[in-house]
């Protein structure tokens, strides 16, 4: 069965300083050449320095090497985020440091050496900067009217081939709230890798899987509620966790009929289900099985499930008949239509009175109040549609390819990673 991948914290005191510990979390480094751009809110960049304080780093024995990381200001409180370095030697124990002077500042959209800093002398580790100068570049931060900043993610890198060869890099970031949440989207990609457009791009400082080599591609992702954290599904129902998402069980490591397709988060972000191609629902946390397909006769097979805000979900199957349980209404499928191409996933109104489905040629099908906003259906695309997310006020929606196009109607574009060389995008989520 997979481990759950997220964060157990508890404060402990290192030195006279405060650290947040947290259970380990696999994630990629963020690498220079994938710098996210300033983001600002309230004042010019200039106007609202940035500072923070201590960031403590671990290794854990294994064959990947996973290192947790804890930021902190004066009078604000730690909050836990992942930080990797990846060419690091097997050692269960040691630690590393990246601090700034008291006083110190640093503003969004540069990039900057600090000064080496002393070890701490606690007998378990020792600076970062003692052993190369970390290049620290401010990709995002939030002030509010006052001009204190309340937001920030920082990435940073270093190489070294003396002490402790290699490159190491990792990602920080202050305040555990996201500050735009809603305001853009994510492309997962069937390795697990996360990449976030527009809004604070929060959800990729938590990390993600793409450097854990995954048995079993990635087939789903939903964020939490609150946006501050995200669980992803593998086709064999391992089930991965990130901030705030709590993981409530999986279908890793025990014997399928059919592979996982699809899951939906429960309203409260309490629990979640999980859909396998031949209908199977598996319900984890305080979410209740409602009934399935499995075990039914299915014309095609099930490609995805979508919560309804009314209580219950539905099933959608490849020739776009949908299957209702629980609370959730049926509103009409594609069951009895000839299609050009096979329906691929959908998306539902933020009220549960209506539902869009999208097939591989991006022809979009809308069902109860979900309004018709656009469609690829009639473009000749680079590589199939894979998935689709609405807009949280149901305005428009945004379709995503498998090589990472991203295609927007009537919902703002924030980028893609078509032309980037991928072939496995899943879907797109926000």
């Amino acid at each position: 069965m997979r481990k759950p991948v997220g964060w157990a914290a508890i404060l402990v005191l290192v030195a006279g300083v405060w650290v947040l510990e947290a259970n380990p979390a696999s994630a990629a480094p963020a690498p220079s050449s994938s710098r996210l751009p300033p983001h600002a809110s309230g004042l010019a960049a200039d106007s609202a320095p940035l500072s923070w304080g201590y960031v403590e780093l671990k290794s854990t024995a294994g064959p990947k090497y996973d290192f947790n990381g804890a930021t902190s200001s004066p009078g604000s409180t730690a909050s836990a985020l992942d930080a990797r370095l990846p060419s690091f030697p097997i050692d269960n124990s040691f630690q590393v440091d990246l601090r700034l002077p008291a006083g110190q500042s640093i503003s969004p959209g540069v990039t900057y050496t600090p000064s080496v800093q002393p070890a701490v002398n606690t007998g378990l580790g020792q600076n970062l900067t003692d052993l190369c100068a970390p290049t620290v570049h401010v990709d995002q931060y939030v002030v509010n009217g006052s001009g204190a900043v309340t937001a920030y993610a920082v990435s940073f890198q270093c190489t070294t081939t003396s002490g402790i060869p290699g490159t190491w890099s990792g990602t920080m970031a202050y305040n555990i709230v996201p500050s735009t949440p809603h305001q853009g989207y994510y492309l997962y990609r069937q390795n697990g890798a996360l990449a976030g457009f527009g809004n604070d791009h929060y959800l990729t400082y938590l990390g993600d899987l793409s450097s854990n080599g995954l048995g079993h591609p990635i087939v789903g992702m939903a964020p939490t509620s609150d946006s501050a954290g995200y669980w992803m599904v593998a086709s064999d129902g391992g089930v991965f966790n990130f901030g705030h998402a709590v993981f409530y069980g999986s279908m890793g490591g025990k014997p399928l009929n059919e592979p996982i397709v699809g899951m939906a988060p429960t309203p409260d972000g309490m629990g979640y289900w999980l859909v396998a191609s031949d209908g199977g629902v598996f319900a984890f946390g305080d979410a209740t099985f409602l009934g399935s397909m499995g075990g039914s006769p299915l014309n095609r097979p099930i490609v995805g499930m979508a919560r309804s805000a009314a209580g219950g979900y539905w099933l959608v199957a490849s020739d776009g008949g949908i299957f209702a349980f629980g609370g959730a209404t049926f509103f009409g499928s594609t069951g009895a239509m000839r299609l050009n191409r096979p329906v691929v996933g959908m998306a539902t109104t933020s009220d549960g009175m209506g539902y869009w489905m999208v097939a591989s040629d991006g022809g979009v099908f809308t069902f109860g109040n979900a309004t018709f906003h656009g469609s690829t259906g009639a473009l000749t695309l680079q590589e199939p549609i894979t998935g689709m997310d609405p807009l949280v006020d149901d305005s428009g929606y945004w379709l995503a390819a498998s090589d990472g196009g991203v295609f927007s109607f009537d919902a703002p574009f924030f980028g893609s990673l078509g032309g980037q060389g991928s072939t496995d995008v899943a879907g797109v989520a926000s």
